[in-house]
């Protein structure tokens, strides 16, 4: 399987890495601003992965239905006008989006909404993530997939964050952003019962997780028809309606 690289920031070096760990892939060509300008530009790519930064998407998606190529895409803090333009493209090329490629979080993900949806609202959710301090996006995009699992009708409030004398609950879920040395990633979704308290947590040790899952991901999508597709999608082996 020949893979294009879109972006060869830390991310996709570590890509680069896990693929010479495996048979079967190789590189097909880099884009990035050191490398090739496009993906129009790589010789017989079968599917492109993206860890780029958001400026550069229109030429991606453009060039990707153009071409055919199927893609794994990992940028975080997207518009949702970015959003709703890789939904379209959707309808040309296969693609897989996600803002978190671990197969733990995945697995959380799955975990904490069927929590969620058996407890109900007498049980008080918190959402606790810590990240390094270089990180320049809060909450993570971590967070906003446990958000949708957690409350997939968006009915209950968030807040970020308490300060000062507040209310009481009031069935919103709280989330709170902690940023400091080189914490790679760790997230806990706390439900607070009468007298009982449940918890889960996924801890990332290195980002060779994330490229670890992009791959997995490359391998689903380069076999699926158009469409837009999600990690728990790939991991479960379900196909999109």
């Amino acid at each position: 399987m020949r893979v294009a690289l879109i972006g060869y920031g830390r991310m996709g070096k570590m890509v680069a890495e896990c693929m010479g760990e495996r048979e079967g892939m190789e590189i097909a060509g880099i884009v990035d601003f050191t490398c090739l300008p496009s993906l129009r530009d790589v010789s017989s790519p079968d599917v492109a992965i993206d860890f780029s930064y958001p400026g550069d998407l229109d030429d991606l998606l453009d060039a990707a239905t153009v071409r055919r190529v199927p893609l794994v895409i990992g940028r975080t803090a997207l518009t949702a006008e970015q959003e709703a333009k890789i939904a379209a493209a959707a309808k040309a090329v296969p693609i897989v989006s996600s803002n978190n490629f671990s197969l733990g979080v995945t697995v959380m993900r799955r975990l904490v909404a069927e929590a969620a949806a058996a407890l109900g609202v007498a049980f008080d959710v918190e959402i606790v993530e810590a990240h390094h301090k270089q990180k320049l996006d809060a909450p993570s995009g971590t967070v906003k997939l446990l958000l949708t699992a957690l409350d997939p009708s968006g009915n209950r409030p968030v807040l970020y964050g308490r300060e000062g004398v507040t209310e009481k609950r009031g069935g919103e879920i709280g989330v709170h952003a902690l940023r400091g040395g080189t914490v790679c990633g760790e997230h806990s979704v706390h439900f607070y019962g009468d007298m009982e308290e449940l918890s889960v947590t996924h801890r990332a040790d290195s980002r060779r997780i994330f490229a670890a899952g992009a791959l997995r991901a490359a391998e689903f999508v380069v076999k699926q028809a158009p469409g837009l597709y999600t990690m728990e999608q790939v991991l479960f082996a379900t196909r999109a309606g």
